[in-house]
């Protein structure tokens, strides 16, 4: 059984249902979709949330986009229970009941338990994951994504990351420390060795777009 990472994000206010509010949504969601726009702005099609934490991002991401089915998921009982929970509240057609998928297993299938599931994916968007879980994760998630994404689709990650082996800021520095003192097996990733990772499974970088706090948005396309 993988170790279940731990909950981002607290009891919304008078809230009864499990849902959580992550204090990160309310200060990253608007960049995020400013960058995620001219890729999945104008598109139709299935979009896996790889690591949905509380639900919160894949509710906002699919009112901007009506034409795009979002399939949200993730590994946590608590974090399922709020993204399930948000869902129903917020009563969006084209945001599908949450997968249980643990990244961690390199055969891992977008399913229901009914066996029902989206179609070849136009995207698979995954924010501020795989520093915060062990690096097989990312293996899984790079393996997944080649396997289920369509001709046309991208890997789309959003988070801290390292350039040449280097650090962006001392704050990245800082907070990479903090991670690997709390789990040494996360941290923030080189974005080399995610390269690496995805020119083995046919996905070539194709952008990286600058975001605040010294995040990035990189995003993966078919060889």
């Amino acid at each position: 059984m993988p170790e279940i990472p731990v909950e981002f994000g607290q009891q919304a206010r008078g809230d009864s249902c499990g849902r959580l509010d992550a204090a990160a949504f309310h200060r990253n969601h608007a960049p995020i979709w400013e960058a995620l726009a001219p890729l999945l702005g104008e598109q139709s099609g299935d979009v896996l949330e790889a690591g949905s934490g509380t639900g919160q991002h894949v509710i906002a991401f699919a009112r901007q986009t009506p034409r795009i089915t979002w399939w949200p998921s993730d590994f946590n009982p608590a974090h399922l229970t709020s993204i399930a929970a948000w869902r129903t509240q917020a009563g969006l057609a084209n945001v599908r009941e949450p997968l249980a998928i643990d990244l961690s297993d390199p055969a891992w299938r977008p399913q229901l338990p009914d066996g029902s599931g989206p179609g070849p994916l136009l995207a698979v968007f995954s924010a501020n994951v795989v520093h915060i879980a062990p690096w097989r994760v990312a293996e899984g998630l790079f393996k997944g994504a080649a396997r289920h994404l369509r001709d046309d689709g991208h890997l789309i990650l959003y988070g801290p990351f390292k350039r040449d082996g280097a650090h962006t800021a001392p704050s990245n520095a800082a907070f990479d420390h903090s991670l690997r003192a709390t789990n040494p097996e996360w941290g923030v990733r080189d974005l080399a060795e995610l390269e690496a990772l995805g020119r083995v499974r046919g996905l070539i970088l194709s952008n990286i777009v600058a975001m605040p706090a010294n995040n990035l948005l990189l995003v993966w396309s078919r060889g």
